[in-house]
C-alpha cells in the first residue's frame, strides 16, 4: 500500500523527533526540503519536557507574544531555539534597550537551561545588536512572514530588519517585563556663574620679632555704619544680575565696574548709566563675555 511523501515525511519527523530528545534540531526530513518551500514543512511539536523542574508542552500557538530574555546558542544562520512554538516558525525578535527588531526562524528547542525565553544564534544575535555574552531583554512575537524573507532565513542569510519598536511600546513592555525606569533627577536652577579669581602668586614672609605684648585698656570703638547705596541715575543700565547676599553682588559688580543697589530682599548689580542704546549694547558685550550670560539692558526709574 502507497502513502502519500508528505505522511511519510510526517512519520519520519516524528520519529526522529522522538528518537532524538528535546533538544534536537528540526530533522533531517524537514531538511531534505532545502531552501525551498517544503524546507518549512511538516512543523514539529514533540513531547513535553522538563527544564529546572519546570515541564514545557510545545503547542501551536498563533498569536504568541511574550516577553523575556535572550541568550546565544552556538547554532548557524539567523536562527532561534524556543521551548514550546512550533520547529520550524518565525517570530519577530525586538531588543527592549534598543527598540530594534529582526526576523528569526526556530530550529531547535530550548534553551535547556536557565530561565532565557529564547536563545539565539550568533546571526541573529549580532543583526539584534546585542553584546557578546550578555542577555538582553526581548520580545518574542509569532509572525507569518512572506515566502521571500523565510526563503532567506532558510538559506542562512538575515531577513530586511524591521522598523524599530516605538519609546512609548518599549516603556510598556519593559512594564509587563518588571524593569521600571529610572527617572533622571530634575536639575536644580543654577545661579550665575561668577568668573574665577587668578590665583595670586605666593610671597615669602619674612620672620616677625615677637615682642612682649602691651596691654591697654581702651573703649572699643563704634562699628562703622554701613552707607546707604546711592540711587541709580536715570538712564540706561546694563544689569548684571540679583543676588541674594551682598558678599556675592559685590564680588560681581568688582568684577564687572558695577554699582550695587538694594531691590527688596536683593542685591542688585547695574553698569551705567550709558548715553545711548549703543554704548548700552557695547557695555553688556563685555559683561556677558565675562561670564554673565544673563546680563541684559535695562531703563533706570
Amino acid at each position: 500500500m502507497r502513502y502519500p511523501v508528505s505522511r511519510i515525511a510526517l512519520v519520519a519527523t516524528l520519529l526522529l523527533a522522538g528518537c532524538s530528545g528535546a533538544n534536537a534540531r528540526v530533522s533531517s526530513a524537514v531538511d531534505a526540503g532545502g531552501t525551498g518551500p517544503a524546507g518549512d514543512y511538516p512543523m514539529v511539536l514533540g513531547a513535553p519536557f522538563v527544564v529546572n523542574g519546570v515541564t514545557y508542552t510545545p503547542a501551536d500557538t498563533l498569536n504568541y507574544d511574550s516577553v523575556g530574555y535572550a541568550g546565544t546558542t552556538d547554532a548557524a544562520g539567523v536562527t532561534g531555539a524556543h521551548r514550546t512554538l512550533p520547529l520550524p516558525s518565525y517570530v519577530e525578535v525586538t531588543s527592549l534597550e534598543t527598540g530594534r527588531t529582526v526576523l528569526v526562524r526556530l530550529t531547535q528547542r530550548g534553551p535547556m537551561s536557565g530561565d532565557d525565553l529564547v536563545s539565539l544564534s550568533a546571526g541573529a544575535w549580532a543583526q539584534l545588536g546585542g553584546t557578546p555574552g550578555s542577555r538582553l531583554p526581548v520580545r518574542v512575537r509569532r509572525v507569518n512572514p512572506p515566502e521571500a524573507e523565510r526563503a532567506l532565513l532558510r538559506a542562512g542569510s538575515p531577513a530586511p530588519a524591521r522598523m524599530d519598536t516605538p519609546p512609548g511600546l518599549l516603556s510598556a513592555l519593559k512594564r509587563k517585563l518588571g524593569i521600571v525606569p529610572v527617572a533622571a533627577p530634575t536639575p536644580a536652577a543654577a545661579e550665575p556663574i561668577l568668573p574665577k579669581p587668578e590665583p595670586k602668586a605666593a610671597t615669602k614672609t619674612p620672620p616677625v620679632k615677637v615682642e612682649p605684648p602691651v596691654v591697654k585698656t581702651a573703649p572699643k570703638p563704634a562699628a562703622p555704619k554701613a552707607e546707604p547705596a546711592a540711587a541709580p541715575s536715570k538712564g540706561l543700565y546694563v544689569q548684571v544680575g540679583a543676588y541674594s547676599t551682598r558678599a556675592r553682588a559685590e564680588a560681581a559688580a568688582k568684577a564687572t565696574s558695577g554699582a550695587v543697589t538694594p531691590a527688596g530682599k536683593l542685591w542688585r548689580v547695574r553698569v551705567g548709566p550709558h548715553k545711548d542704546r549703543g554704548q548700552a549694547d557695547a557695555a553688556l558685550a563685555k559683561v556677558r563675555a565675562g561670564g554673565y550670560a544673563d546680563a541684559r539692558v535695562v531703563t533706570a526709574p
